[in-house]
């Protein structure tokens, strides 16, 4: 997609040299990549302690092997 931006061109450079990018575009699609990783671990994060597992991991494996089998009929056509 093509867009217009008006950016501080000391900024690009210093993006440019911080991800070894060879391009601008390559520098800028990296660099909003990484922002979105970070937003989804800040959100993660402040759902620290509010999540409760009554399962422990195995049970909890056990469930969703079961289900993705469901999923799985449900796609073929299978009940």
């Amino acid at each position: 997609m093509r867009t217009t931006l008006d950016l501080d061109e000391k900024l690009i450079e210093e993006l440019l040299k911080a991800t070894e990018a060879k391009t601008k575009t390559e520098a800028i699609h990296q660099a909003i990549a990484e922002m979105i990783r970070k937003k989804k671990i800040e959100k993660l994060k402040s759902l620290s302690g509010k999540i409760r597992f009554d399962l422990g991991w195995k049970e909890m494996k056990k469930i969703e092997l079961r289900e993705q089998k469901k999923r799985l009929r449900r796609i073929r056509g299978h009940r």
